[in-house]
C-alpha cells in the first residue's frame, strides 16, 4: 500500500503546476478515474462531488484529497490489477513535467524502472527522498548487475557532495545520476540498460535469480539450454523459457555421477525435472536460492530484499533515534557547555579583573616598594649619620669613660686615704679615751687625797683645843702630818704635773683629731664635689662636755654629782681616832 501511495503522490505533485500544494477538482477527477481504471475499481464520479461539496473555495490540497483516496479507491483495491500498468500510468503523469531527457544515456523505459526502484527504496515520508544508504545499496547492486567492481572511495567522494542536500536525492536527481553515467563509466548503454533491468526485476518483480541452465527433456531425454527465472510473489515460481511457469515444491542435489557434478532435481507441484548449472558455484546458488524462498514462504516472511529493506529502515530508525538521542544529549551537553562557557567566561572576567587588580596591586606594591626604598635610603642615610654621631658619641663616651675610670681610680685612692684618715681619727679617739681614763683616775686620786687632807685639817682643828701636851703631841703629829702633807702635796704636784702632761697629750690628740676631721672634711668635700654621692658621718660628743679649771673634764655632770655626794658623806663622817 505504501508503494501505491508513493506513485499516486508523484502523480498528484505533477498536477500541482504552480507548486502551491493544491490541485483543481477537474484534474483530481481525471486522476481518480485513471486510478480506478488501472486498478480495476468501479469509478463513482458523484462520490468525488459529494466528498468536496463543502469545499468550494478552490483547489484541493494533498491532505484534503487523502480521505477520499483512502475511502473510495485504496480501501477497495484487490490484487487483481497489474502493478506495472499502475506505476506506468502514474509515471506518465509525472515524467511529462519533471523528466529532463537531455544528455541521458538511458531510455524512458529505463528511467521508469529507476522511478519504480526509487519508490521501493525511498523513505515513507513526504516529500519522497532516497537516503544515502539506499542510494549506495542501489548503485552497488547496479554495478554488480553490470559486472563491474564497486569503488567505495568514489561513492564517499559523492557523499561529500550530498552533504549540502542533507544526504538524500529525489527521484529525478537519482534518474539523472544514473542516466548521466556517473557510476557506469566504461560501460555501454546496453550493459547499463541490462543492469537496470536486472535490479528492477529483483526489487520490483521479485525475481530473486535468473540465468541459463541445461534442462533435460521428459520425452527425448536430451539436454537443452534454457533461461530460468526464480520469482517470489505469493508462491515460489520457476519460469522456464519455452515451457512456462512451475510452482516449486522443493529441490535437492542429484546423486554424484562421474562427469555430472552440477546436476540437481527441481520438484514442482505437478512434476519434477533435472537441470544442470554451468559450475558448482552456480548450482549451489540456485539450490540455496530456491530453498531460501520456499523456507521464507512457509514461515510467511516476505522476499529477502523486502526483509533486507525493512531491516535497513529499522536500523536507520534506530540510528536516527540514537542520533536524535545523541543530538539531545549533545544539546544538553552544549547547553551545559554553554553554561560552563558562561561560567568560564565569568571566571575569565573575574580572573581578568583579579589580574587587573593584581597588576594594580603589583603596581602599587612596586610604587610602595620604590617609596619604601627611597624612604629606606633616606633612613639609611639618617641611620648612617646617626651611626656616625653615635660613633662620635661612643668615642666621646669612651673618652669620658676613661676620664670617669680615672676619676674612679682617683676616688678609690681618695677613699683609701680617707679610710686611712678615719683609721687615724679612730686611733686618736682611742688615745683620747685612754688619756681621759687616765685623767679620770688621776682626778679620783686627787679627790681622795683632798678628802684625806681635809680630814687631816679638820682633825687638826679639833685637836687644837686639846692640851698643850696633846698640842705638842699634836704638833709632833702635825709636823709629821705636815711632812706627810708636804709629801702628799709633792705627790699632788707630781700628779698635777702628770695631769698637765696628760692634758697636753690630750690637746695634742685633739689637735690631731681636729686635723683628721679637717682632712676628712676636705676629702668629703672633694668626693661630694666629684660625685655628690659619699656623705661621711663625723663622730661627735656623746654627752655635753664638762669644763673644769684644768680644762675639759674626763667625766660627765652626773658622774661629778655622784662624786660630790660621796665626798660630802665622807666629810660629814666623824674622823677616825688615832
Amino acid at each position: 500500500m505504501d508503494e501505491l501511495l508513493k506513485a499516486i503522490w508523484h502523480a498528484f505533485t505533477a498536477l500541482d503546476v504552480d507548486k502551491s500544494g493544491k490541485v483543481s477538482k477537474s484534474q483530481l477527477k481525471v486522476l481518480s478515474h485513471n486510478l480506478c481504471t488501472v486498478m480495476k475499481i468501479p469509478h463513482d464520479p458523484v462520490a468525488l462531488e459529494e466528498h468536496f461539496k463543502d469545499d468550494d473555495e478552490g483547489p484541493v490540497s494533498n491532505q484534503g484529497y487523502m480521505p477520499y483516496l483512502n475511502r473510495f479507491i485504496l480501501d477497495k483495491v484487490q490484487d487483481n490489477f497489474d502493478r506495472i500498468d499502475f506505476n506506468r500510468m502514474c509515471w506518465t503523469l509525472c515524467a511529462r513535467k519533471n523528466l529532463n531527457r537531455n544528455h541521458l544515456l538511458i531510455s524512458d523505459d529505463d528511467a521508469f524502472k529507476i522511478w519504480c526502484i526509487f519508490n521501493f527504496l525511498s523513505e515513507d515520508r513526504y516529500p519522497l527522498v532516497m537516503v544515502s544508504e539506499e542510494i549506495e545499496y542501489f548503485l552497488r547492486k547496479l554495478t554488480e548487475a553490470m559486472g563491474g567492481s564497486w569503488i567505495e572511495e568514489k561513492f564517499e567522494e559523492y557523499k561529500l557532495q550530498l552533504s549540502s542536500k542533507h544526504q538524500c536525492l529525489n527521484v529525478w536527481e537519482l534518474i539523472e545520476l544514473v542516466g548521466m553515467g556517473h557510476f557506469s563509466k566504461g560501460m555501454d548503454r546496453q550493459t547499463l540498460s541490462m543492469g537496470i533491468n536486472e535490479v528492477f526485476q529483483e526489487l520490483i518483480l521479485d525475481v530473486l535469480k535468473q540465468g541459463y541452465m541445461m534442462k533435460k527433456g521428459h520425452k527425448r531425454k536430451n539436454w537443452t539450454e534454457r533461461w530460468f527465472l526464480l520469482n517470489f510473489v505469493f508462491t515460489v515460481t520457476l519460469m522456464c523459457h519455452f515451457y512456462g511457469d512451475f510452482i516449486l515444491m522443493d529441490t535437492f542435489p542429484f546423486p554424484l555421477i562421474e562427469g555430472k557434478k552440477c546436476l540437481f532435481y527441481v520438484k514442482c507441484s505437478d512434476k519434477s525435472f533435472e537441470v544442470s548449472a554451468s559450475d558448482k558455484k552456480k548450482k549451489q546458488e540456485w539450490i540455496q536460492g530456491i530453498q531460501t524462498c520456499i523456507t521464507l514462504l512457509k514461515v510467511g516472511h516476505p522476499a529477502p530484499h523486502h526483509e533486507a529493506r525493512q531491516k535497513r529502515r529499522e536500523l536507520r530508525q534506530k540510528q536516527q533515534a540514537e542520533q536524535e538521542e545523541l543530538e539531545l544529549r549533545m544539546k544538553e551537553l552544549q547547553t551545559a557547555n554553554e553554561n560552563k562557557q558562561s561560567e568560564l567566561e565569568a571566571m575569565r572576567k573575574k580572573l581578568e579583573e583579579a589580574a587587573a587588580n593584581a597588576a594594580e596591586e603589583e603596581r602599587r606594591r612596586l610604587q610602595t616598594q620604590s617609596e619604601l626604598q627611597d624612604l629606606y635610603r633616606v633612613e639609611m642615610e639618617k641611620e648612617k649619620m646617626v651611626r656616625q654621631q653615635m660613633e662620635e658619641q661612643v668615642a666621646q663616651k669612651s673618652s669620658e669613660l676613661e676620664q670617669y675610670l680615672q676619676r674612679v681610680k682617683e676616688l678609690e685612692n681618695m677613699y683609701h686615704r680617707l679610710e686611712e684618715a678615719l683609721e687615724e681619727e679612730r686611733q686618736a679617739r682611742q688615745d683620747e679615751e685612754t688619756v681621759r681614763k687616765l685623767q679620770a683616775t688621776l682626778l679620783e686620786e686627787e679627790v681622795s687625797k683632798r678628802a684625806e687632807l681635809e680630814q687631816i685639817h679638820l682633825y687638826q682643828q679639833q685637836t687644837i683645843s686639846q692640851t698643850q701636851a696633846e698640842k705638842q703631841e699634836l704638833e709632833r703629829e702635825r709636823l709629821a702630818k705636815e711632812s706627810a702633807l708636804q709629801s702628799a702635796m709633792q705627790q699632788l704636784q707630781q700628779l698635777e704635773a702628770d695631769r698637765w702632761g696628760a692634758l697636753e697629750q690630750y690637746e695634742e690628740v685633739m689637735k690631731k683629731l681636729a686635723d683628721a676631721a679637717n682632712n676628712t672634711k676636705s676629702w668629703k668635700d672633694k668626693v661630694a664635689h666629684h660625685e655628690g654621692l659619699i656623705r661621711l658621718i663625723q663622730p661627735g660628743p656623746k654627752y655635753p662636755q664638762k669644763i673644769t679649771n684644768w680644762g675639759p673634764a674626763a667625766f660627765t655632770e652626773t658622774e661629778l654629782s655622784l662624786r660630790e655626794k660621796d665626798w660630802q658623806e665622807k666629810k660629814n663622817r666623824p674622823p677616825t681616832p688615832q
